[in-house]
């Protein structure tokens, strides 16, 4: 199927990632729509557009879905990095399992899919990078200590990997939102159930306030 670029993107059910989609169509793209609750892509029905369960924790999954994305539009010329998710938390208050479960998503599965898909990138000479980061990876807030470290750590990788890619004729883009009105105040924000009382000047504010303009205000990074 030919014309404009293949895009393959994460976490395509809401916020950004939806939004991406939906411009990539709008101007003439073929997209790969990747969520791991694809039943939110159903209006989004197009012959240029292919919808996939995707979960960016799952190293298996992520080569078998670049796999079928290459093999029905026979290449993944730009890659967008958009899954990922919030978490509330005191560095103290942070809990080991929740902060390895970030990690995986935020950091550890954009990882697992740029390696996935620049070998096709590098064989065909072209093709880009888009990493979506955050204002909180380059300013640590109070309460979301281990979201800025994911986010910090995107950077760093993000802007070593541009480096190596400009011999090769691949591009990164790197992305860094600020506050707008998407679901990371939503369900794309988890909180450790630890309350420190000694942080509620800190955390505290920031958890009340976040909580506060869920669904009415702009997420914040």
């Amino acid at each position: 199927m030919a014309g404009g670029q293949v895009w393959f993107v994460t976490g395509a059910s809401r916020g950004f990632g939806r939004e991406i989609v939906e411009q990539a169509l709008e101007r003439g793209h073929r997209v790969v729509a990747t969520a791991r609750d694809t039943a939110a892509l159903g209006d989004l029905a197009h012959e240029r557009l292919l919808v996939l369960p995707l979960d960016v924790t799952d190293a298996v999954q992520i080569g078998e879905t670049v796999a079928r994305a290459e093999a029905h539009f026979g290449a993944v010329d730009v890659l967008v990095n958009n899954a990922g998710y919030g978490y509330l938390a005191a560095v103290e208050e942070g809990e080991d399992d929740e902060i390895r479960a970030l990690f995986d998503a935020n950091f550890f599965g954009l990882a697992a899919l740029i390696r996935a898909v620049l070998p096709g990138q590098r064989a065909r000479g072209r093709g880009t990078i888009v990493n979506i980061s955050s204002a909180g990876g380059f300013a640590g807030f109070p309460g979301s200590g281990y979201y800025a470290a994911s986010k910090f750590a995107v950077e760093g990788l993000s802007e070593s990997l541009a480096k190596e890619l400009v011999p090769l004729g691949l591009r990164v883009l790197l992305v860094e939102p600020g506050p707008f009105r998407t679901d990371w105040a939503g369900s794309s924000l988890r909180q450790s159930p630890r309350h420190i009382d000694a942080y509620e000047p800190t955390a505290g504010i920031r958890r009340r306030t976040v909580h506060a303009t869920s669904g009415t205000q702009p997420g914040c990074p």
